[in-house]
């Protein structure tokens, strides 16, 4: 299992709520993203917002990435993000306990 964080600075004219608000409007439409097990809509007060997202295969990312997700992070944010991938060796889920991926 894979988790990707992707971060991006926010254009000055994007605040919290007209991010949260477009967050919300999308949010569904990952829904049936092939390898997506997964997704957390981030923002924080210092203008960086993205996701953290878990995946099946770093290979089901990479395509998702470079695909027409890439080409709307640019239009609307006018930069590129900045993607991190990291091996998922557990997830503790609460309450629950610890949850191994295979």
């Amino acid at each position: 299992m894979i988790t990707a964080i992707v971060r991006y600075r926010l254009p000055p004219g994007i605040g919290r709520e007209e991010c949260r608000a477009h967050y919300l409007a999308i949010a569904p439409g990952f829904a049936d993203v092939p390898g997506l097990i997964r997704k957390q809509f981030i923002w924080s007060e210092g203008g960086t917002a993205g996701g953290v997202y878990q995946w099946h295969r770093q290979e089901d990312a990479e395509r998702f990435y470079g695909g027409p997700w890439l080409d709307g992070i640019l239009a609307r944010y006018g930069a590129a993000p900045e993607i991190e991938f990291f091996e998922t060796f557990a997830i503790t889920d609460v309450p629950g306990g610890v949850a191994v991926p295979d």
